[in-house]
């Protein structure tokens, strides 16, 4: 399957908030395929079709190849821990930029599989932080906006200066 480009940052498709997928077929299939090829070439352990501009409700992760990949269609989270866990962020859309970002430890989310069914289940650790970090980036909040305005500031400001 083909390498997609990446959008961006500040690439406005970022600040989009994707659409539910109501069609489950091949189209949907071969998206999933691009978004896994596009991730490992960029590289990265998680993509969203927001990333190569397209708005729909579809992520794929993949945190090692051992673990499997993950194609979470329409994912919603449904409840999340009160503890919390401090994890090192980036996205495709921004490479070489990263800090640290407090989120839950755990939660529970639903998504649909590639062929429409209906699942749910639980993540901690990495993975949830990973789940979350990409169900943001479907609602249109890329990561920075978890950080504080004056982290936020310094990270643009330094992506800016790479030629980002």
């Amino acid at each position: 399957m083909p390498i997609r480009p990446i959008l961006r940052f500040p690439d406005a498709g970022l600040r989009t908030v994707c659409e539910p997928v109501t069609v489950f077929d091949d189209g949907l299939r071969a998206l999933a395929a691009d978004l896994l090829d596009t991730m490992r070439a960029a590289p990265g352990v998680g993509i969203t079709a927001a990333h190569i501009g397209v708005s729909q409700r579809v992520t794929v992760i993949e945190l090692s190849r051992e673990d499997g990949v993950r194609n979470l269609v329409n994912p919603a989270i449904i409840s999340t821990s009160q503890d919390t866990i401090r994890h090192t962020e980036g996205s495709v859309s921004m490479p070489g930029i990263i800090d640290e970002v407090i989120r839950p430890n755990a939660i529970r989310y639903r998504y649909q599989d590639l062929d429409g069914v209906l699942h749910e289940d639980e993540a901690e650790g990495f993975l949830a932080v990973c789940i979350q970090h990409e169900i943001d980036q479907l609602d249109g909040i890329f990561w920075l906006q978890r950080l504080s305005k004056l982290k936020r500031d310094r990270l643009i400001r330094k992506w800016e200066k790479s030629g980002g």
